[in-house]
């Protein structure tokens, strides 16, 4: 569509688009005939204007006699207008320090993730937990706590810790629960967490009815954490909705309340960043091409991160259509890829 603009109108179009991004305020004729360095009248202004409302680039707000970007005019812009510029070296150096604790879980690293992504851009940070579904069992134990519930303390692999309360139906003394905690890891330890859960809630169930107490009591808790660490999966950790209440154009009761059920709900956000999962770098979503109505009046700037070998997730930016793309879109990019190098450290 960018060959029906001349590059006249194209100047204009790219300057209005970043003057509502800055400010927020639809912009009228004379104010881009000033701003535009362009030696044209208002009404020359005015003419291409209506021209690219009428390309359906632009609208005009029922308030105002100015006019604002579509979400196609703001497709039209990423896409053929936008300049992005890299991240000065001394922000990624204190990126990559704050994910790179030597101390840090997945859980602590992601979590830091999608904190710096929502502090940086001011937006909603989302990135989701790498499920280890191909991850050695090493260890687990259980420790007592009030209330008939238990902390289970899961380690996989070479060092990452899973903990998990699990409620019981009875309280377990805790000579049973270090007993059930030797059976689980006498006959776990190696297996990956899907061979895990076969074996727990299949295998082993199958011929429950010939154990002793022991072996029922372990594989009672066996089933609880793991049954849970199952529920977990698809799951991610958001940060920073509230910021989203500052923008105008998200500020409403409905849209607001839209958009913290889809968060609370996850469903659509998760249905939308595994789309992304197997992409190649960036990718933007503008509007309502999302595929999710609740995202309308949004934009969503993804990017997958690896753990090797075969881990995947997303990490993401929610945000108005009203967004510095060439802000997000570098931060979203070099955050994924030091996530993923901050994982996959040894």
């Amino acid at each position: 569509m960018e060959q029906q603009l001349d590059v006249r109108a194209q100047h204009l179009f790219r300057v209005l688009v970043q003057s509502f991004i800055q400010d927020g305020q639809p912009v009228g004729s004379r104010t881009l005939a000033r701003v535009s360095d362009l030696d044209v009248s208002p009404a020359t202004v005015r003419n291409i204007m209506s021209d690219l409302e009428c390309l359906g680039y632009l609208h005009s707000p029922h308030t105002s006699a100015g006019r604002v970007p579509t979400a196609q005019g703001y497709r039209l812009f990423v896409d053929t207008m936008l300049e992005v510029k890299p991240l000065n070296s001394e922000l990624v150096s204190g990126l990559k320090s704050r994910l790179n604790s030597p101390q840090g879980s997945a859980q602590s690293v992601v979590e830091t993730a999608t904190s710096l992504l929502s502090s940086m851009t001011h937006m909603a940070g989302v990135v989701t937990v790498p499920q280890y579904q191909k991850a050695a069992f090493r260890q687990i134990e259980f420790l007592s706590l009030s209330d008939r519930r238990v902390l289970a303390i899961l380690v996989v692999d070479k060092k990452e810790v899973h903990n998990r309360i699990i409620d019981l139906e009875r309280d377990y003394s805790s000579s049973e629960l270090r007993e059930a905690a030797n059976y689980l890891n006498e006959i776990l330890a190696g297996r990956t967490l899907q061979d895990v859960r076969k074996v727990l809630l299949r295998d082993l169930d199958d011929v429950r009815h010939d154990m002793d107490q022991l072996m029922r009591n372990a594989i009672t808790l066996g089933e609880k954490i793991f049954a849970d660490e199952e529920d977990a999966s698809g799951n991610y950790i958001v940060d920073g909705q509230t910021n989203l209440m500052e923008f105008e154009e998200l500020s409403s009761v409905d849209t607001l309340r839209g958009l913290f059920e889809a968060f609370n709900h996850k469903k659509e956000v998760l249905h939308l960043l595994d789309r992304c999962i197997c992409a190649t770098g960036v990718q933007i979503f503008i509007g309502s091409e999302s595929g999710y109505q609740v995202f309308d009046d949004c934009s969503v700037v993804t990017a997958p991160y690896q753990v090797k070998p075969d881990v995947k997730g997303v990490l993401a930016v929610v945000g108005p259509t009203r967004m510095a793309y060439d802000r997000v879109i570098p931060i979203v990019d070099v955050t994924a890829k030091l996530l993923s190098e901050a994982l996959n450290l040894d």
